[in-house]
């Protein structure tokens, strides 16, 4: 991988595809292994990135916000406060754009508000809760709650799904720019979501989108489309599985995780993709959907799906999948492959690179009846 690196876009910092994705990577390897050359070379790529903000986009994955929290990361891990506050500094300047009424920026995860939201979150998840200041986190929550009423309210469907997005004018469903991703933030504890709010215009909206489910299991791109064909992370189960968990967690209703385990049955029959061993739309990012699953229930077999989809990313390169735009990058290539393999040494802790915020409680996990 590093070696393939020396050609990859020197100006890219998104984690999504450029040097911030590698930084997540030695990052995870750090705390998968505690060896400190790896927080070093966290730190090399920082510092790299940090010079090349480019102001355009500001979230986690695919903007400035992503490389200003992971240096904060980084440097409060290193213990150089003055450094890591700077980047928060940074971040938080970011804030006027995303709660602007007259933005036009959507509130989906990759381009939008959620991803801004969730580098808010990473920061009081992994420095402490006070990093950044509740009043914040709630400026960003009640925007994106307003917009989906919003569009709830101009599409008639206020009783049947209070909260509705669109990206490009389309009412997407998987995590990356659509509803799935939205609510799996807003379900986050760290949101501080009032349960009234979570109950009455999270939860319908959760239970509209289940009802657009195909009969194998598996769920449309968007709301409108009819084809049962992408099991994605970015679009499909592998997406909307991370939702259903965070609802059974949040709810304790067992119609989520009877969902989510049809969501993994799907995955386990079609998830090993032609398309690469990625995170967003790749065999790594649905393996992924095994392991929160396992983590959730201590189930094995969802850790032995997981074993058997982490051998195929071993063998990498063996089965003619397609080659990635980014083939070394964390969302498209080598970096997730890699990322997945090494949670699987630790997969009671396992966490899809920025998306799922720290470790579960014990006593958050389901009784192992078998």
């Amino acid at each position: 991988m590093e070696e393939g690196l020396k050609t990859a876009d020197p100006h890219d910092c998104s984690a999504y595809t450029g040097w911030t994705g590698i930084a997540l990577l030695y990052l995870q390897l750090y705390r998968v292994t505690e060896e400190p050359t790896y927080l070093q070379r966290t730190l090399d790529y920082v510092k790299r990135i940090l010079r090349n903000l480019n102001g355009r986009r500001v979230t986690f994955l695919c903007g400035d916000a992503g490389p200003l929290a992971v240096g904060a990361v980084v440097y409060h891990k290193l213990k150089n406060d003055s450094e890591s506050k700077e980047c928060v500094t940074k971040l938080l300047q970011l804030q006027r754009t995303i709660v602007s009424t007259d933005s036009d920026l959507p509130d989906e995860l990759l381009y939008g508000r959620a991803g801004y939201l969730y580098a808010l979150l990473y920061l009081n998840t992994e420095i402490g809760p006070d990093t950044v200041s509740q009043s914040a986190i709630k400026e960003v929550v009640d925007v994106i709650l307003e917009s989906g009423k919003n569009l709830s309210k101009e599409e008639r469907k206020t009783d049947r799904c209070p909260l509705l997005y669109q990206w490009h004018r389309k009412q997407y469903i998987g995590a990356a720019h659509g509803v799935a991703g939205i609510y799996y933030m807003l379900m986050q504890p760290a949101a501080n979501l009032d349960q009234e709010t979570l109950t009455e215009l999270v939860k319908p909206s959760i239970d509209y989108v289940r009802h657009k489910k195909f009969r194998s299991g598996n769920y449309p791109s968007s709301l409108s489309n009819e084809t049962d064909r992408l099991v994605h992370w970015c679009h499909g189960a592998p997406g909307v599985i991370h939702m259903l968990l965070q609802a059974y967690k949040i709810f304790k209703e067992d119609k989520y995780l009877k969902d989510a385990m049809e969501c993994s049955d799907v995955i386990w029959q079609r998830g090993l993709l032609r398309k690469g061993y990625g995170i967003c739309h790749g065999t790594a990012g649905n393996g992924y959907s095994f392991l929160s699953l396992y983590h959730l229930t201590q189930d094995k077999k969802y850790l032995y799906r997981a074993c058997k989809f982490a051998e195929w990313c071993l063998e990498y390169g063996a089965h003619g999948c397609r080659i990635p735009d980014r083939p070394y990058s964390l969302f498209e290539g080598m970096a997730g492959a890699i990322h997945f393999l090494s949670d699987i040494l630790v997969p009671e802790t396992s966490r899809f690179p920025a998306f799922e915020l720290g470790s579960e409680k014990k006593d958050d996990k389901v009784e192992d009846d078998s």
